[in-house]
């Protein structure tokens, strides 16, 4: 808990004070004016707002957050990069190893290939942490507690990042980075500081279902092992037919829950710092092994419609009576990682690391999430943190597009192509995975909205250039231009790419075949293909 300032507090605010009355006396007519400066972007612009992001509203919620909110994400952004190397929030936490066994089935609900077959057993990390103090801070502060999770599944990482407890202090991430600053130290005195605490939180009425939750016992854990875990966010659950529901998790430890008194936990603080970290690690040693049960909480859309409570609203919880926890599996910690810096210190999760089957909600804190996290990442270990053995997937071969950058440690893959689509390697999309279903939103639709293929608006200006534009001399050029610069190319890719001019001019592709000593009726018969049907007929091993 912040400690007070005292007197220091009054005196700032009477030299303060002193301050403005002298301008105003100095400043004649100037003075009836507001003394409050507005506040501004990095580059000066005026802030009109600085606690709601911008969202495509609709009547039953307060939408998704929009990309376009720039503000928004200078704030994210410029918060993610305020330490070195220390961790914003969640500096200092303890780890382990274990896995996560299905129990019960619910694959009527999702797709996800790890929760697909009761008995299922798949590896994971987990690292528990405090969230506002620094490396060096004490396990049993007032606090909330990190409860991470990154499971190695078959389709890649998932990772359940959330706390002990079901809510959160805000609902818009654009009040997170000031939210943090209030519980960290105060600027001049480089105190912690009752004042900003309080003074914050007062003036966020909906931090109090949190503020409630962390000033109880269960705001001072005995101990990570005897501590409760959340999501906290909602999350969809979609199966392979294109049914959804909206979900939350719940992890129920099975040791019990055990907390502190306030006495109890400034007694630790001196005599034992470091008591929790030194807890988890010690029952794993000798073999007493922590396990969690997994819950989720179902809901379906057309509930979600009628609940009393926006249920994208992580102040909130569903309440039990009216949507019962459903057990899932059990999480158990059976290792200990060798390197606590390798491990622990740069194991990096983010809630944007999903699987198929599982997929975000409108909830307005796990919409910036999915940004700021791995943009946290990418600043404190570098755009290859995933490289790090904690962080590599265990149940998948990794391929993408991604490449160099700092501290890249892999074959940074090899002498692939690096671009897609391409047709000389072996690597494409995915074939046979549920994709998220279309999420229809009042007038949105949300999904990947592919622009479906028509001529005239990819190829007729093109073809009007050649026809109406270029005179015969700059046509020729042209053509003698692309044919000595396509003729360093394979004479499958000369064809296809010659087919998109054909299809934009029957004289342009015409004279193009001809230069680069093309068959033209082959090249009429790709141009009348789809794009499918022409990358598929030109593809590596075909006879063009």
């Amino acid at each position: 808990m912040a400690r007070t300032k005292g007197q220091h507090v009054e005196k700032k605010k009477s030299k303060t004070a002193q301050v403005t009355k002298a301008k105003s006396v100095k400043g004649g007519k100037a003075a009836k004016a507001s003394s409050k400066q507005s506040m501004t972007t990095a580059v000066g612009r005026p802030v009109t707002d600085d606690q709601t992001s911008v969202t495509a509203k609709t009547t039953e919620n307060s939408g998704y957050v929009m990309l376009q909110d720039t503000y928004l994400v200078e704030k994210l952004a410029h918060f993610t990069r305020e330490r070195i190397p220390e961790r914003i929030v969640h500096a200092k936490g303890a780890g382990a190893y274990g896995y996560f066994e299905v129990t019960d089935d619910i694959s009527k609900y999702t797709c996800a290939k790890f929760l697909n077959k009761v008995g299922k057993k798949t590896p994971l990390f987990i690292r528990f942490s405090t969230v506002g103090g620094e490396k060096g801070s004490a396990d049993s502060a007032r606090d909330p507690r990190g409860f991470a999770i990154k499971i190695y599944t078959e389709d890649g990482n998932y990772d359940i990042v959330g706390n002990n407890t079901p809510i959160f202090f805000i609902r818009d991430a654009i009040k997170f980075p000031d939210f943090i600053h209030t519980q960290k130290r105060d600027p001049q005195t480089g105190l912690k500081d009752a004042t900003m605490f309080w003074d914050f939180l007062s003036l966020t009425p909906e931090s109090v279902h949190q503020v409630t939750f962390l000033f109880s016992d269960r705001g001072t854990p005995a101990n990570f092992r005897h501590m409760n875990g959340f999501a906290s966010n909602t999350w969809m659950f979609y199966n392979d037919k294109g049914e959804t529901w909206w979900f939350k998790w719940h992890f129920k430890t099975d040791q019990g829950i055990k907390n502190l008194t306030a006495q109890e936990a400034e007694e630790l603080a001196g005599s034992d710092p470091d008591h929790s970290t030194r807890d988890l690690f010690e029952s794993i040693e000798k073999g007493d092994y922590p396990s969690w049960t997994a819950y989720v909480q179902i809901m379906t859309p057309q509930q979600a419609k009628k609940y009393r409570f926006d249920p994208f609203d992580v102040t909130k919880v569903l309440f039990h009576k009216d949507f019962p926890l459903i057990r899932v599996g059990r999480i158990v910690l059976n290792k200990n990682p060798e390197n606590f810096f390798a491990e622990v210190e740069q194991a990096a999760f983010a809630p944007s690391n999903i699987v198929p089957g599982i997929y975000p909600s409108p909830d307005k804190m796990l919409q910036a999430r999915l940004f700021a996290y791995n943009d946290a990442h990418r600043y404190r270990l570098g755009v290859n943190s995933e490289m790090i053995p904690v962080n590599q997937p265990k149940g998948t071969t990794v391929y993408s597009n991604e490449r160099d950058g700092h501290m890249n440690t892999g074959r940074n893959f090899g002498p692939t192509a690096n671009y897609y689509p391409n047709s000389v390697n072996p690597y494409g999309e995915a074939d046979g995975i549920p994709e998220a279903p279309v999420i229809t939103f009042r007038d949105a639709a949300i999904a990947r909205h592919r622009v479906p293929e028509t001529d005239d608006d990819d190829f007729f200006q093109a073809g009007e250039i050649w026809r109406r534009v270029l005179s015969d001399y700059d046509r020729d050029h042209l053509i003698s231009n692309l044919a000595g610069h396509m003729g360093g190319a394979l004479k499958r890719i000369q064809y296809r790419q010659t087919a998109l001019f054909y299809k934009a001019d029957k004289e342009y592709g015409t004279r193009l075949s001809e230069a680069l000593d093309l068959d033209v009726k082959k090249v009429k018969s790709l141009a009348a293909m789809s794009d499918q049907e022409r990358a598929a007929a030109t593809a590596n091993g075909t006879k063009w």
